[in-house]
């Protein structure tokens, strides 16, 4: 099978790429290093030609209004891309509860992103992941100081790259679900907490501050962030991540 991966030398999509490869399938990366401008169009033609399947793990390069307009352009000029060559499944990669946060930017984007792959000419399939293990420190930075990281008490089910990209892997190289997978990590934690579990595996002596104001996910309430009933539990637990990681 071929398969072509928007984003596909990025954190996840260059994974993407070598799980598809090691089983067998011909997986094409595409990205601005290979010549692939999803905003003008430029090279996906030539990056889709033959495939069976596109998988789009693209990021846009802001999480403010400016996504919703990247969201759009590159989620039409994919699928405009795809009916051309003829591709028979379209993937994306989403967010659990993208849909419930209307005031995030970032979330408002992603969920019309959906939305234009749903209306589309393709079959497709959505995953829908929760936050990445991976992101963790970075989610830290947005407000921390010298002494104190400040992070609100939100609920997240953080899931490691490995496990979705696995997912990612299962769903492409399946029949068109024409619907959403969730997947999530098995353990659940407020975000502060997740961020002393953190600080204590660097070795970090600064303090963490519950701030219900702090950062983006303080607009985010309930459970919002935590995966349903009918999601699929991935089998890495973050402390284990942390401790084979440092």
């Amino acid at each position: 099978m071929k398969l072509a991966v928007i984003g596909g030398t990025g954190m996840i999509g260059s994974r993407v790429v070598r799980k598809l490869t090691e089983a067998g399938h011909e997986a094409v990366p595409a990205a601005p290093s290979t010549g692939v401008d999803l905003i003008t169009g430029k090279g996906l033609d030539e990056a889709l030609e033959g495939a069976d399947v596109v998988i789009n793990v693209t990021n846009s390069p802001t999480f403010d209004e400016a996504s919703l307009d990247f969201f759009r352009t590159s989620m039409n000029n994919l699928l405009a891309a795809g009916e051309r060559a003829g591709v028979r499944h379209q993937v994306i990669l989403s967010i659990v509860g993208v849909d419930q946060v209307p005031q995030l930017d970032y979330y408002r984007a992603k969920t019309l992103q959906e939305d234009l792959l749903r209306q589309g000419p393709t079959p497709y399939s959505i995953v829908r992941a929760t936050q990445f293990f991976e992101f963790v420190d970075a989610v830290m930075s947005w407000t921390a100081d010298d002494g104190t990281v400040r992070l609100p008490a939100t609920r997240i089910q953080p899931i490691a790259v490995a496990d979705i990209v696995d997912t990612i892997v299962e769903v492409s190289t399946n029949p068109p679900l024409n619907g959403i997978r969730n997947i999530a990590g098995p353990d659940v934690f407020r975000l502060d907490e997740l961020g002393k579990i953190t600080l204590a595996a660097h070795h970090d002596d600064r303090t963490v501050v519950t701030d219900d104001k702090a950062g983006m996910f303080s607009a985010v309430t309930g459970d919002t962030l935590i995966a349903g009933p009918d999601a699929h539990l991935a089998p890495t637990h973050y402390r284990d991540w942390m401790r084979q990681a440092h």
